[in-house]
């Protein structure tokens, strides 16, 4: 095989789908077989982007559904995943005969793959998916699949015939026009699914210019208004409310996607950004997008903007952002750290790029215009740009003005001119001309208050149960903290990482430790380490997990949610339900997006425990539960909070409970102290947290804090120092509750949505 064929195929152009497909047939013309050409071409270049989906295309052609979906993976994991993707991977589960599975793809990626399609040649590859949305559960085998006829057998061609294949040039008329508008808008909207698969029948085998006319007819539709959203039937598990669907039609007609979204917290602002981001993707006024969040936060935006709203994206979390930053800012859906994205690696790449949407959360992190953060934001090229703040103003009107600057430069001219026309000489808090300063906000900022929404959640009740360690237990605790203070104290930026994962597990189970202990000394051989290896191998289940018993016992009629971090501790605890015969269901990272929802539904309808990991069924609705057992406690109290947010959120109805399980004596002990005694941390509304550690975690993410506040200190000042630690997070506290009262002093009622 030429060693240039898999460059020859990768520098192809063309629509992706019309591109894939047509290679496939090329190849299949000259009697080659296709999914071994782009196999070997793998070979060359193994994450190439059309390498990948011409072996899709050729995997489903040669009805080899297994390849298919190895491809798909693959793919996923080093791409944002397209249309064609998830197209290719409900047609390669079909084949495999599962039906429920490609049904729920087509389902849950709708609109886009109806409308994909219909760019693409192949008849047989468009009756599929009507095929797949036909299909009924009475279905049971693959006798009904579509059967492709074989292809003859001839003579093979040489490398030399395949690279002039290959390298001839597509004369126009090879090539069908494409529709001028984004595939992405919707055939039509608000109809049901029979119509629906009846328009797309009456394109398939239709004239090109037939399906044109119709999609400009779509088109035009689409600009008469924002009054009917199209969002709202494409959203999944969310309990919309009458103010963020005003709030989502107002930023599109009064605001025209400009926007300051300033509700109090825990009332649903990223539900409302989520909508507004979802209904410009389904008219096609928004194809790239990035999205700017605290570190803390990135995960949780991706996992709603995939379960609720079917939006996937890439993240800076993922591989490729170090392995090809230049490639990685290309992409067209990003949810990124903005610390990441501010960092002198990035900056440029990131500046340098021509988005339709920038979404900022915590957009109070730009309230100065010399720091990098305002910086990165206003060099950005965006048509459209949401903030979302619960407290805008945190110290002065300035901040003020900055903010709306990004969103509407010039509004208030000059800083010069806002100082003297709107602020008071001395009181940079107080305005001078209210009135007319509101009226000017009123074209940029819309702010939804608890009182105006009357959203009213059940009390919850946190009870933290300190347990005592078996004598042993705490011996090898004590000795694990002088072996890491040790090896701390001799090379602390080398294993500084390390420390911190093995002293978060040993407050979990003895099982965890023993592992990450193990490897560990793989890598720093210690006499000691190996003794207290042994020694936790050989401790029998903690007295914890026997408190978590003892917890499940209790009104065993009630669903509970038991929260742990270390994959150990999981398959531990899965053992020990089992053998007590518990009916539970396992929730956790590993898992595929729909291994998540079958477990979800699981759990509502059969079992009485959800054991999940740290993800803990984000962007999911189950508030059909009332009781939260940490298990393993995080160090990070957003983490905390997000746990507590599965559950009491609007759409709760009952009374929600939470149980903390720490050993005595061991970190996690103190932070729940800390957190109790110094800002109430359970009795505070969710997402207020997030807001008061936000304000202490500019240089150094909480969890780092705590372990350098534990290493440093000895036994006898140890209280004394995490006192230390929780003075800062009150004075945080302080400082939230200020900027809170400002806010509200400021903008009061004046900029809901009623």
């Amino acid at each position: 095989m030429d060693k240039n064929l898999a460059k020859t195929i990768a520098d192809e152009k063309g629509s992706v789908g019309w591109w894939g497909e047509n290679i496939v047939e090329r190849l299949r013309d000259k009697d080659l077989q296709p999914l071994e050409v782009a196999h070997n071409a793998l070979q060359e270049h193994p994450t190439e982007w059309n390498l990948l989906v011409c072996a899709l295309f050729a995997a489903i052609v040669e009805e080899r559904p297994e390849i298919c979906l190895h491809y798909v993976k693959r793919l996923k994991k080093n791409y944002s995943p397209s249309e064609i993707v998830y197209m290719c991977e409900m047609i390669a589960l079909a084949q495999q005969g599962s039906w429920p599975l490609a049904q729920s793809l087509l389902k849950k990626h709708g609109f886009h793959l109806l409308c994909f399609p219909t760019t693409i040649n192949s008849e047989w590859l468009k009756s599929w998916v009507i095929k797949i949305q036909r299909w009924q559960p009475s279905i049971k085998s693959k006798k009904s699949l579509h059967k492709l006829k074989p292809i003859p057998k001839k003579p093979q061609f040489s490398a030399a015939d395949i690279k002039k294949l290959l390298t001839d040039q597509v004369s126009e008329d090879d090539i069908e026009p494409l529709p001028r508008f984004p595939v992405q808008i919707p055939i039509t909207f608000n109809i049901s699914d029979e119509t629906r698969f009846s328009i797309l029948e009456q394109t398939i085998g239709d004239t090109i210019e037939n399906f044109r006319l119709r999609l400009d007819f779509v088109h035009l539709s689409l600009l008469k208004g924002f009054d009917d959203l199209l969002c709202l039937s494409h959203l999944n598990d969310v309990n919309h409310y009458w103010y963020q669907i005003e709030t989502t039609r107002k930023v599109l007609k009064q605001f025209r996607g400009r926007v300051l979204l300033a509700d109090e917290v825990g009332i649903g602002k990223t539900i409302e950004a989520g909508m507004v981001l979802k209904e410009y993707i389904l008219r096609g006024m928004v194809k790239r997008f990035i999205i700017l969040t605290p570190p803390s936060l990135v995960r949780q935006w991706e996992e709603e903007l995939e379960t609720k709203f079917g939006i996937n994206t890439i993240t800076s979390h993922d591989p490729l952002l170090r392995k090809d930053p230049s490639f990685f800012w290309t992409q067209p859906r990003i949810i990124a750290s903005i610390d990441t994205a501010k960092h002198t690696t990035n900056f440029d790449l990131v500046i340098k790029q021509d988005v339709d949407l920038v979404i900022v959360d915590e957009a109070h992190h730009l309230k100065n215009r010399n720091t990098r953060n305002w910086k990165l934001v206003d060099a950005l090229k965006k048509r459209f740009l949401l903030l979302l703040s619960a407290t805008p103003v945190q110290n002065n009107l300035i901040e003020l003005y900055n903010l709306l600057t990004l969103l509407k430069p010039g509004i208030f001219k000059t800083e010069k001119e806002f100082r003297t026309g709107y602020m008071v000489a001395g009181k940079p808090r107080i305005p001078a001309n209210r009135e007319r300063l509101q009226n000017l906000m009123r074209d940029v900022m819309i702010r939804n208050t608890r009182s105006l929404v009357d959203v009213r959640l059940p009390s919850r009740h946190a009870i933290t149960l300190r347990i005592d360690p078996s004598p042993e237990e705490k011996e090898c605790y004590l000795m694990l903290g002088c072996l890491i203070k040790e090896v701390y104290t001799k090379e602390a930026d080398k294993h500084r990482l390390a420390l911190h994962h093995l002293l978060e597990a040993a407050g979990s189970t003895p099982s965890a430790v023993s592992l990450s202990l193990r490897r560990f000394l793989e890598h720093t051989p210690s006499n000691k380490g190996q003794e207290l290896c042994l020694r936790y191998a050989k401790l029998h289940p903690s007295t914890k997990i026997q408190t978590l018993f003892d917890l499940l016992d209790r009104n065993p009629s009630e669903k509970k949610i038991v929260f742990v971090r270390f994959r150990e501790t999981i398959n531990l605890l899965d053992t020990m339900l089992r053998e007590r015969g518990v009916s539970f269901a396992r929730f956790d990272g590993q898992m595929t997006g729909l291994e998540k929802d079958a477990a979800i539904e699981r759990f509502r309808t059969e079992s009485q425990v959800l054991l999940c990991t740290e993800t803990g069924g984000e962007g999911r609705n189950i508030q059909f539960c009332n009781t939260i057992i940490n298990f393993d406690l995080p160090w990070n109290p957003q983490a905390i909070e997000q746990r507590i947010g599965r559950i009491h959120r609007i759409g709760q109805e009952r009374e929600v409970f939470i149980f903390n399980l720490a050993v005595r004596g061991t970190v996690e002990d103190e932070i729940l102290r800390i957190l109790d005694e110094k800002i109430n941390m359970f009795e505070l509304v969710v997402g207020e947290v997030q807001s008061i550690m936000g304000e202490i975690e500019d240089n150094a993410e909480f969890s780092n804090m705590v372990f350098s506040t534990w290493v440093e200190a000895n036994e006898n000042n140890l209280k004394n120092v995490f006192d230390q630690l929780g003075d800062k997070i009150l004075k945080a506290k302080e400082q939230y509750e200020a900027a809170k009262t400002l806010d509200n002093n400021l903008f009061g009622e004046e900029f809901d949505v009623a």
